[in-house]
């Protein structure tokens, strides 16, 4: 009976632990199934790259959910392993227990027919003593035999009783206790899988939400990094430009043995170097000629030797940048100058780069020597000398005798009479000097920039009367109010409505909508610079009244030249921050 119990006790732990490690593949079944079924939902539509992040990082999450389960599981299976093991070894103990009993078992049969066989013999002697009574018989030893062997029997049945009952409460006890440690094994599994789960689903929610987040965020981050990145190196570009370039200009002023023009070129590379690391924007800062004006160097430097000017080496790069980018046939664009002797004077007319390089070579030095420029940082004459390469030296003896030099208001002067007298629209280009030195390595640290045209343009206007040049240039048939026409008709005359620096307007209001469009407006506490527009709001109700160019800031004053001040085109002055000052519009020149 105690070994039919037993059996049924292990049969019945074997069970159970079967039932559990069934529920855990079935958990572990129904979940697959679900996550498959969602992972085919997210193929069936298209996702942005946001939620594509997300779900991704929600399926890596079900899978490390699905890692976890299967952890569970099997060390659920490898408890129920052990058990059955445990099971197994309990088995070979009684079925060793059994063997042990039968051995005891035969010993005792043993003993108990050699008891009998000593009772035997003891009745045996005893009826000879009485037939016999002359022999002696010693009943004692006999009779303490028998009794012992019969007290060993009945202890030997004790023990194997015993046994047997320890044995088998022993094997209920490790059965039961196994069973209930692999039960709470898997409900804890069961539990902890649950909690993983439902921490991994928050967890993905969470992320999920930071990811559209942080995707939203990303390209605006990654625009204004790029834009920092790009002004940086643009920055850094055109300082190793500078310095690289003020170097050659002194190798091949050693090379020319004009040690005097060394130290000049010192002092150049070391200012022009600064200039080009502080900063500067627009037409301020240095910008460096084209790979293909590059590859003339050899040449500029050969011809710039010979023809006694290898100090200005860069400035003649400058001018065949300006002219043609170092593109075409006439990269100098000297076919209609004196030098040329070889091709037809008409535009592009030299047909062979190198024959170009040596006539502009030659018609900048005779600019430069007009213009009585002593060096290449005699930044006046050289604005002089190169107006004059561009509208002929003509230009340069009428500036000296009519002005004493050069100006942007003289040049614009002289390009109206020379268009009026040949019956052209438009004679050369007024803001050749400028375009010129944006790419002269030296010339930003010693030019204030394109700003100043629309100054000096508007300061040729003072006294003019009415307003009729800039209303009917405009498009007006009669006099309107005229203060931002007037301004309008100076940006066009320095180019500034054809490059979109400025736009042309007759309304105030529409030119401070531009201005704020473009981000390019200041408030009324601004310290403005020369060449930004002021507009006013007499009343200060909202409402913009006129407008003006600032002249300069000086001293916690603005100075101005205004149209349509009392009808006259006129130089006023204001506080810094005036209450009439509605703001600033900045144009990038």
């Amino acid at each position: 009976m105690a070994d039919i119990k037993t059996r049924d006790v292990v049969k019945g732990t074997i069970k159970t632990l079967d039932k559990a490690a069934a529920a855990g593949k079935r958990m572990k079944s129904a979940y697959a199934k679900t996550k498959d079924k969602a992972e085919q939902g997210y193929c069936t539509e298209e996702k942005s790259p946001t939620e594509y992040a997300a779900d991704k990082f929600s399926h890596v999450s079900g899978r490390v959910k699905d890692e976890g389960i299967r952890q569970f599981n099997r060390q659920g299976q490898k408890n129920i392993q052990t058990t059955r093991e445990n099971i197994g070894r309990a088995k070979d103990k009684i079925a060793d227990f059994k063997v042990k009993r039968a051995k005891k078992a035969a010993e005792q049969k043993k003993a108990e027919e050699y008891a009998e066989q000593a009772g035997f013999q003891i009745h045996h002697e005893t009826a000879s003593r009485v037939s016999a009574p002359d022999v002696p018989v010693k009943s004692e030893v006999p009779q303490t035999r028998a009794s012992q062997l019969i007290k060993t029997r009945q202890q030997g049945k004790r023990t194997i009783k015993t046994t047997a009952r320890n044995t088998e409460r022993t094997v209920k006890t490790t059965a039961k206790g196994m069973v209930r440690t692999t039960e709470k094994s898997v409900k804890t599994a069961k539990a902890t899988s649950k909690t993983a789960i439902k921490t991994t689903a928050q967890t993905a929610r969470e992320t999920h939400k930071m990811t559209k987040a942080s995707a939203k965020a990303i390209p605006k981050t990654a625009q204004t990094a790029k834009a920092a990145a790009k002004a940086t190196a643009q920055a850094t570009k055109a300082a190793v430009k500078a310095i690289i370039e003020g170097t050659k200009a002194m190798i091949s002023a050693i090379i020319a043995g004009g040690w005097a023009a060394v130290v000049i070129i010192l002092i150049v590379v070391l200012l022009g170097c600064a200039v080009s690391l502080l900063g500067g924007s627009g037409s301020t800062s240095y910008i460096p000629v084209s790979v293909e004006v590059e590859a003339y160097t050899p040449l500029i430097q050969k011809y710039a030797k010979q023809y006694g000017i290898p100090e200005y080496v860069e400035l003649i790069k400058a001018v065949m940048m300006q002219e043609s980018g170092g593109k075409g046939s006439d990269p100098m664009q000297a076919a209609e100058g004196s030098f040329n002797r070889k091709y037809p004077h008409e535009p592009n007319g030299i047909k062979d780069p190198e024959y170009s390089i040596e006539c502009g070579v030659q018609e900048l030095k005779a600019a430069l020597t007009a213009a009585e420029v002593e060096s290449p940082i005699d930044m006046e004459r050289i604005k002089l000398a190169l107006q004059g390469y561009n509208f002929g030296n003509g230009y340069i003896s009428w500036a000296k005798n009519n002005y004493g030099g050069y100006s942007y208001a003289n040049a614009v002067e002289f390009s109206a009479m020379q268009a009026q007298r040949l019956g052209w629209e438009k004679y050369g280009d007024t803001q050749y000097p400028a375009h010129v030195l944006r790419y002269y390595p030296y010339g930003r640290a010693f030019t204030s920039g394109g700003n100043e045209a629309i100054v000096e343009v508007a300061l040729t206007q003072i006294g003019n009367e009415g307003g009729e040049p800039y209303w009917s240039w405009y498009g007006f048939n009669g006099r309107v109010e005229w203060c931002a026409c007037f301004v309008s008709w100076c940006a066009d005359q320095c180019g500034y409505l054809e490059s979109g620096s400025i736009p042309k307007f007759s309304l105030c209001s529409d030119g401070v909508n531009w201005f704020k469009s473009k981000e390019q407006w200041r408030g009324g506490n601004y310290e403005p610079q020369a060449g930004d527009l002021i507009f006013f709001d007499w009343g200060n109700d909202g409402s913009i009244d006129h407008v003006g160019i600032v002249e300069k800031c000086e001293n916690g004053m603005v100075y101005t030249v205004e149209g349509n001040s009392g009808d006259i085109c006129k130089q006023r002055s204001y506080p810094v921050g005036s209450g009439s000052i509605y703001g600033y519009g900045t144009p990038v020149y």
